[in-house]
C-alpha cells in the first residue's frame, strides 16, 4: 500500500514536520497491526521541488485530449501527481501564514484539485482515498475563531467533492523559535510559549498520530 505525506512547510525540524512524522507513524503502526506487509509511506517536501501553480491551459478539461484529467505541465509534479492521485491515502501539512496555507501547498493544490474537477459533473479523480489536513499556527484557538473562523472550509470542501472528506487537525499557539530573545517580538510571551509547547504540543502530536491511524483504517476498509 502506498501513502503520501506532503509537507507544505519550509522548515525541516519544527512543528509541521513533527506533526507529519507522527501521522506517518500512525499510518504505519495501524497497517502493521493489521498484518499489512507491503507498506510504502512516501515523504514529499514541496520546498524541495521545482513547480508552479495552475497555468489555466485547460488541457485537463479538453474532451478527447491527450492530457484529459491530467496536468501536462512539465515540472517536478508531472510524474508525482498521478502517483499521489492513485495512492491509498494522503496527509497534507502546512504552517499558516497570514491566515493561509503556504504558497507552495496552495500551488500544489491548484494542480492536484483542478485536474480532477469537472465543471458541473462528477469528479474524474482516478480513485477516492482518505485524506488528512494538518495546520500549525502561532495564534491561539480563541484568536483563530475570532479572526478566521471556518477559513479552511472552502479548501476542504473542494477536497471532499473530488476525493473524500478530509480529516482536519488544527494546531494552535505553536512554539516558533528556540530562543525568542534573538528575534523582534512584541506579541508573544516566550515563557507562555515554552509552557504551551511542553504541556500541549505532546497532545497535538498524539492527535496527529490518531489522524494517521484513521487514514490507515479508512484505507483498509476501501481496499480489503
Amino acid at each position: 500500500m502506498d501513502f503520501y505525506i506532503v509537507n507544505g512547510g519550509p522548515r525541516k525540524k519544527y512543528n509541521t514536520v513533527q506533526l507529519l512524522e507522527k501521522a506517518s507513524e500512525g499510518i504505519f503502526d495501524e497497517l502493521e497491526n493489521n498484518q499489512i506487509e507491503d507498506i510504502n509511506i512516501h515523504q514529499i517536501r514541496l520546498y524541495d521541488l521545482d513547480f508552479k501553480g495552475c497555468k489555466s491551459c485547460f488541457h485537463c478539461k479538453r474532451i478527447g485530449g491527450k492530457y484529459y484529467a491530467q496536468c501536462p505541465i512539465k515540472d517536478d509534479l508531472r510524474e508525482l501527481l498521478p502517483e499521489i492521485k492513485n495512492s491509498d491515502g494522503i496527509v497534507f501539512g502546512s504552517p499558516i501564514y497570514f491566515g493561509e496555507i503556504t504558497g507552495e501547498l496552495r500551488s500544489f493544490m491548484e494542480r492536484f484539485l483542478f485536474s480532477a474537477l469537472v465543471y458541473g459533473g462528477e469528479s474524474n479523480a482516478p480513485k477516492r482515498m482518505p485524506i488528512g489536513m494538518i495546520y500549525s499556527m502561532n495564534v491561539t484557538e480563541e484568536v483563530f475563531n475570532q479572526i478566521y473562523g471556518n477559513k479552511f472550509d472552502i479548501l476542504e470542501n473542494s477536497i471532499s467533492n473530488l476525493y473524500s472528506r478530509p480529516y482536519s487537525l488544527k494546531v494552535f499557539d505553536t512554539f516558533q523559535f528556540s530562543d525568542y530573545s534573538k528575534y523582534e517580538n512584541y506579541a508573544f510571551d516566550p515563557e507562555l510559549k515554552a509552557k504551551r509547547k511542553e504541556e500541549h504540543f505532546p497532545i497535538d502530536l498524539k492527535d496527529a498520530y490518531d489522524l494517521g491511524v484513521k487514514i490507515a483504517q479508512d484505507s483498509l476498509k476501501i481496499n480489503y
